[in-house]
């Protein structure tokens, strides 16, 4: 499955992302087959710069958007759509101390 992400660039304490398509299962910091835009959320105002009929293309062709990006095309128009929940990771913790993943209601 391909998928468009983010992957992070930049220095410590200062990220900045590229939009890369990419396999799904490969590392999101490995090799990209296509690097289709750029977003910097520290600059005043979030800069955001992508190629939409190369985003376009990669989704005519099959690809999935991660949610982050998904959001971010939603913002910029390119694709129609309501904003998707981005997780973060984030894990509840039960009263015993256990960690527990949130499970979505349907």
């Amino acid at each position: 499955m391909i998928v468009i992400r983010l992957t992070r660039i930049g220095k410590k304490k200062q990220p900045s992302y590229r939009l890369v398509v990419q396999e799904k299962k490969k590392d999101p910091w490995g090799k990209a087959l296509d690097i289709v835009g750029f977003y910097n959320p520290r600059s005043k105002p979030k800069t955001i710069k992508f190629d939409a009929d190369r985003i376009k293309s990669w989704l005519a062709k099959g690809a999935t958007a991660s949610p982050s990006v998904h959001n971010l095309l939603v913002d910029a128009k390119v694709v129609s759509g309501a904003k998707k929940p981005a997780s973060h990771g984030k894990q509840k913790r039960t009263e015993g101390g256990e960690a527990k993943k949130e499970e979505v209601k349907k």
